[in-house]
């Protein structure tokens, strides 16, 4: 009861509960939700507090930048998405917030197509030397099989193609990325297509900022090859990932592409299969039935493995 009163008090107040009704419509920063209200940074900034003191909403810093969204835990999750669904549709307060809401969205798209557009020729030209991206993904979802999977987490994420494959696949999506330009193109990804269930946060793929045994299914996507330490990369996706739970690594197998280290910043020239299994043994994972899918003359390799139910976190440093 004091929860539930507790509560009621902090959205109680016009402000507080349009930015509610902002905030379940997507990540927003400060900086956003005063252009939509037209109120002071100041002012706008008090009341995200309460309300994240709250537990209605939940607070993401990025460097420089903080984003808020309805907070998805907690006492008080159910008690912010069942005010919203109460406000009357047609308000016309809400109706203005909600349209001033898609030209803030409409303008963060158009950045983020804009980036894409500046190094879409990058990845193009990859793309051309290896087989398509269709026969990758659906070899990946069959690794990845018709189970929902509860939580699901995409190191080095990039636009979040990932995480928009397999969202009919999982009851919560996570994205990690270092460049907060790419996360740009995602977050606008995720919003176009409305996955709501899903989310990209900024972070580095050798310290994840997420507890232990927290993920059932994680993957690294064509990310391994621009990593200084793979192995180290390896260890701490299984550090997150929960006892049973999957590694799924996609990347390339061993060439001699050297314009790719040149021009494209790639670390390695792809992996063996003996050095995936490997770093995944010293990481507490067995590796299992691997699929090559050659192309030319760059060949993609999937690596899935799995973490004992039996393996205790910290146990690949022995």
């Amino acid at each position: 009861m004091d929860t539930l009163l507790t509560g009621l008090r902090a959205a109680g107040e016009p402000t507080r509960l349009r930015l509610l009704a902002l905030c379940a419509h997507g990540e927003l920063t400060v900086t956003e939700l005063t252009q939509i209200l037209g109120q002071s940074q100041p002012r706008v900034s008090r009341h995200l507090k309460l309300l994240c003191d709250g537990g209605f909403l939940d607070r993401i810093r990025e460097g420089s930048w903080v984003f808020y969204r309805l907070s998805d835990d907690g006492a008080c999750a159910h008690l912010g998405r069942t005010l919203v669904d109460l406000i009357p549709e047609g308000d016309p307060v809400q109706a203005l917030d909600l349209k001033r809401l898609e030209t803030v969205k409409r303008a963060r798209a158009e950045r983020a197509a804009s980036y894409f557009r500046a190094n879409a020729a990058r990845w193009n030209e990859i793309r051309s030397l290896y087989v398509s991206e269709t026969d990758v993904e659906k070899a990946l979802l069959a690794m990845v099989g018709d189970d929902l999977v509860e939580d699901y987490l995409d190191i080095g994420t990039g636009s979040g193609r990932l995480l928009e494959l397999l969202a009919p696949m999982v009851r919560r999506g996570t994205g990690i990325d270092l460049s907060k330009e790419m996360l740009s193109v995602a977050r606008a990804n995720l919003e176009s297509a409305a996955l709501r269930h899903c989310q990209v946060r900024h972070g580095d793929m050798y310290n994840l900022s997420l507890p232990n045994d927290s993920a059932d299914l994680v993957t690294l996507h064509q990310v391994l090859h621009y990593a200084d330490n793979p192995p180290a990369a390896i260890a701490e996706a299984c550090r997150v990932l929960k006892p049973g739970g999957r590694l799924i690594v996609v990347d390339f197998a061993p060439h001699e592409l050297e314009f790719l280290r040149e021009e494209h910043a790639h670390r390695r020239l792809g992996f063996a299969d003996d050095d995936i299994a490997e770093w995944c043994r010293q990481a507490g994972l067995e590796l299992a039935d691997v699929r090559h899918l050659e192309g030319d003359p760059l060949t993609v390799s999937i690596w899935p493995a799995q973490k004992s139910a039996a393996t205790e976190t910290g146990e690949w440093l022995q």
